[in-house]
């Protein structure tokens, strides 16, 4: 008899794109694993926001009969995480505040909540995947692209029985960012200080600034590691130099003394990095395997699932549709996790951080808003100034939420499935 795993795929998700994702690549899940020696059971969970995109529930129930017949479809609905923070409060002895502090939506309580769902199912390996990602590598060598097929799932596999949590690479629209004309109105500087200010642990003004100079943002694969010939490496220094992303991040499941709970600030983004910090303080084992992820934030290559590649990538213009409101959330989130990140990073400095990033965006955002027809970024400072106020109260959120999952993750295997 086959050796078996329950090997989980965790889709947090806003936006109707998710089963365009699993109806276009569940084949490929399945082929990447049919010639394995071990049987590989595959759970894919799905826990949809409607309020991130005024969507409905009819949106998220597009995936295609034929997928359930192969694999394992858990939907996390907004009455089911009520009904287990209900649950926990009764049956682990869990308080109220802290079962609303550990789960529910928002980014890191979503995840706190597939982590949650897959040890109740006794997952043994999971890997969060966002809902704007392809597992394809773009590689550019000239003027010509090439586009290879990732088999993420088994590079996975390979190495994550000896580790507490493995990662891959991401290439194609790496940050968020729209290109920006330079003009009367505004110049490089002020884009430099409006950077500076929302500076954090993947974006700053050297990235932003070669990126701008190489098609706006676009970021192409190495070919020895798109071709899964490079091997993997250990990440050190986890939380401090070095930062996971959250999507094609898998967890090792049978290792849970080093697997901590994600946080952010209410509101924030950051619950990657924050889950970073708490690896650091674990001491995990990180490795980063050789597979890519493309980002398409803007959901513009949505046609690549398809297998339709295009011979250029386009540039993010600012008035394309929806780019602008999409930019200015991602600020906001990006600014309401900045105190935390620089509380917990650089401690001793923390308070010239803040007053520099104060002063960079009271200085910029004037100019900034010219570019921008539907968005007032004025709103950044006082954010900032908001969660600057409540680092403290964040800090020791961030710190509670991760005993709250040591706590409960270990009542849960107490239990007979």
């Amino acid at each position: 008899m086959k050796k078996e795993i329950n090997f989980g795929i965790g889709f947090i998700t806003g936006r109707p794109n998710i089963c365009n994702i699993i109806n276009n690549y569940y084949k490929y899940l399945l082929e990447q694993v049919e010639q394995l020696d071990i049987k590989i059971n595959f759970t894919i969970f799905i826990l949809f926001d409607l309020t991130y995109q005024f969507t409905t529930r009819i949106d998220f129930y597009g995936v295609l009969p034929e997928v359930y017949k192969n694999i394992n479809i858990k939907y996390i609905t907004p009455e089911a995480i009520e009904e287990d923070k209900k649950k926990i409060i009764s049956k682990y002895d869990i308080s109220k505040e802290d079962a609303n502090l550990f789960l529910g939506k928002g980014y890191a309580k979503a995840r706190n909540t597939i982590l949650y769902y897959a040890l109740k199912r006794r997952i043994d390996y999971l890997l969060f995947w966002d809902d704007d990602e392809y597992p394809l590598a773009c590689i550019k060598e000239g003027k010509e692209l090439q586009w290879v097929k990732q088999a993420d799932i088994l590079e996975h596999l390979k190495y994550i029985e000896k580790a507490d949590i493995t990662v891959g690479y991401r290439c194609g629209s790496m940050f968020p960012l729209p290109y920006i004309e330079y003009n009367d109105d505004i110049q490089e500087e002020d884009y430099k200080k409006f950077i500076d200010g929302l500076e954090n642990e993947v974006m700053n003004w050297e990235k932003a600034k070669a990126a701008r100079s190489d098609n706006a943002f676009m970021q192409y694969a190495q070919k020895d590691i798109a071709e899964h010939i490079k091997k993997c490496e250990i990440l050190d220094n986890i939380g401090k130099e070095n930062f996971v992303l959250g999507s094609g991040m898998c967890v090792n499941l049978n290792r849970l003394d080093n697997i901590p709970a994600f946080y952010n600030p209410p509101g924030a983004r950051g619950e990657d990095t924050f889950f970073s910090c708490a690896l650091g303080l674990k001491n995990a084992k990180i490795l980063r395997v050789p597979t890519y992820h493309f980002h398409d934030c803007f959901l513009k290559y949505t046609y690549l699932m398809k297998e339709r590649y295009p011979k250029i990538l386009r540039r993010i213009a600012l008035d394309d549709n929806g780019i602008e409101q999409r930019f200015l959330k991602t600020t906001i989130g990006w600014i309401k996790y900045k105190p935390l990140l620089y509380y917990l990073t650089e401690k001793e400095n923390y308070k010239s951080i803040i007053e520099n990033t104060r002063n960079n965006l009271i200085s910029s955002v004037p100019k900034i808003n010219t570019a921008f027809e539907t968005c007032d970024f004025g709103c950044l400072v006082k954010e900032l100034e908001e969660y600057n106020k409540n680092v403290k109260k964040h800090y020791k959120e961030f710190l509670r939420t991760t005993e709250i999952w040591d706590e409960l993750k270990y009542k849960i295997l107490q239990e007979k499935i």
